[in-house]
């Protein structure tokens, strides 16, 4: 199978620095009525790196989630796949032959039908570019139109292909005749879109504050009676206080995420609402096996040993929750037991035996994180002072996610990083994720940014989707078996925290719950905007 890229991970709305001045009100102000119907939704990254729905693997989830739609959609409660585009779906007795319905009467934004044929091309056009998550199809082996609404799919081994159909990304069903005769990929990064959701893209404005605009798609298939959002703006504010100044004057309706004290603050606001909610999303701290001084394991392993885990879920108050190895809570192949503690004296000995440490050579490490996210921000400082009790310098860069990732993937050694903190979720709702996509070796380097190159890990990772299929309690113990050898043994990766999200909107938005299998979407069709 063909890996490439995962998921362009994006920080949350953690932000540090002054702005914006106090509002002198205990209530959300001015807030808006159902006539406005602008949900403007606030992040301090870029929204969107790539539009074309067939290699998206970045921030643009949180747009492209409310533009297009794929054939399901995992249901949190049910743990299980929903309807979406298709409206039922059947399984051969061996899991190798899947029969999709869909919906009738379904339009694309650009006008033409949503039938088998067109989920035919869309899904063949993904499978042909191999490029973001489209590795989720590799079980598909033929794709057959039966009739306008009913779309057969025969796979080369038994894979749960309601729950891969339900995937965050390179499952979106689009319209491929969108650009005619034109380079539909060309025609898709100009900012235009090809779906059939409830939004349609107004207007892209890369660089500024106010980036995206959607607009409603008058012929969604869900239809618009009663009250809905018309219109989504998502805006780019890298400034904690300032995002949360503009929730206060009712200039936004969401901010991703708070930090500790102002998620505090707005539970105790009138007019603002707030939820916390675990995640299937985790912190990694990612150790370059490949080159500089951590391509030793005793320093990678003094390093993970240096973490202050308790300290940081102390510091975290409630938006994190202690890991027990890479795979979070509520997914196959969470092991207990697994929680790691910080052990400095185990991490003097590591380092005195690589001849640095207390009393020996002075060590020197770069870091890159996420700008403009404080719990990052919180890992990194933590880190640095522990370092340097153990005469380790750490000299750490708040980027860009983009500048980060470049500098992750250059091709000039010396140009990479000893240390990559990101944070990292499943693109369905399965483990798997993880381990294929950071650390099964790659060439070129996408997201598996420990540079890690070991033939019986990639072995054991390829043999991961028939075991699920086939025998889940051997694929449990499969992924607990590599939880341990990639942290514990070969020690490429710490994971301090698995995060618990900590929303804050206004008090006049109804309906609003958390999905974890879409990060930070907010499907906003679904909302209610109350006066």
């Amino acid at each position: 199978m063909r890996r490439l890229l995962v998921l362009g991970v994006m920080a949350v709305l953690a932000l540090a620095g002054c702005g914006g001045g106090e509002v002198p009100s205990t209530s959300a102000a001015n807030l808006p009525s159902a006539k406005d119907s602008t949900f403007v939704y606030l992040s301090n990254l870029n929204i969107v790196t790539d539009w074309d729905p067939a290699s998206s693997y970045s921030n643009e989830i949180m747009s492209m989630q409310n533009i297009y739609d794929s054939l399901t959609m995992y249901n949190p409660r049910t743990r299980r796949a929903a309807p979406r585009l298709a409206e039922r779906w059947q399984a051969s007795s061996d899991g190798k032959v899947w029969t999709f319905t869909l919906r009738s009467g379904m339009v694309f934004h650009t006008g033409r039908p949503v039938d088998g044929s067109a989920v035919k091309a869309s899904i063949e056009r993904t499978k042909r570019m191999g490029a973001g998550a489209a590795y989720v199809w590799d079980s598909v082996q033929q794709i057959t139109v039966k009739d306008p609404l009913t779309v057969e799919f025969r796979l080369k081994y038994a894979a749960p292909l309601d729950l891969i159909a339900s995937a965050d990304y390179a499952a979106y069903i689009y319209d491929t005749q969108a650009a005619g005769t034109g380079d539909l990929k060309k025609w898709f990064q100009a900012g235009r879109d090809a779906g059939s959701g409830p939004y349609t893209v107004a207007s892209w404005k890369k660089g500024r504050e106010k980036e995206l605009v959607l607009r409603a798609f008058d012929r969604y298939w869900g239809g618009w009676e009663g009250p809905h959002y018309r219109n989504v703006e998502f805006r780019v504010t890298p400034n904690l206080d300032r995002a949360y100044q503009l929730l206060l004057r009712g200039e936004a309706s969401f901010v991703q995420r708070l930090n500790p004290a102002l998620f505090r603050r707005a539970r105790m606001t009138a007019g603002v609402r707030t939820l916390q909610v675990p995640s299937f999303q985790n912190m990694l701290v990612l150790f370059n096996t490949a080159s500089g001084p951590l391509a030793d394991v005793r320093l990678r392993k003094a390093v993970q040993k240096a973490i202050d885990y308790d300290g940081l879920i102390t510091a975290l108050k409630g938006a994190g929750a202690p890991a027990s190895g890479l795979v979070p809570e509520g997914l196959l192949g969470h092991e207990t037991g697994l929680t790691p503690k910080q052990d400095l004296t185990g991490a003097t000995a590591l380092l005195n035996e690589a001849g640095y440490g207390p009393g020996g050579r002075p060590l020197r490490l770069t870091l890159t994180y996420a700008q403009g996210d404080d719990d990052e921000k919180l890992l990194v400082g933590k880190l640095r002072s522990a370092l340097a009790e153990l005469n380790v310098q750490l000299d750490a860069k708040a980027m860009q996610w983009t500048q980060q990732w470049d500098q992750g993937k250059s091709a000039d050694l010396a140009k990479r990083q000893d240390i990559l903190v990101m944070y990292w979720w499943p693109d369905y709702a399965d483990a798997y994720s993880w381990f294929l996509n950071v650390f099964h070796s790659a060439e070129p380097v996408s997201f598996n940014l420990t540079y890690l190159k070991d033939k019986d890990v990639d072995s054991k990772i390829d043999r991961l989707p028939s075991l699920l299929t086939n025998d889940r309690p051997t694929a449990e113990r499969a992924y607990v078996e590599l939880q341990k050898r990639l942290i514990d043994e070969e020690a490429v990766v710490a994971v301090p925290w698995v995060s618990n999200y900590q929303r804050a909107y206004l008090g006049n938005v109804q309906g609003y719950t958390d999905n974890p299998a879409y990060p930070n979407v907010v499907f906003v069709h679904e909302l209610i905007p109350a006066g």
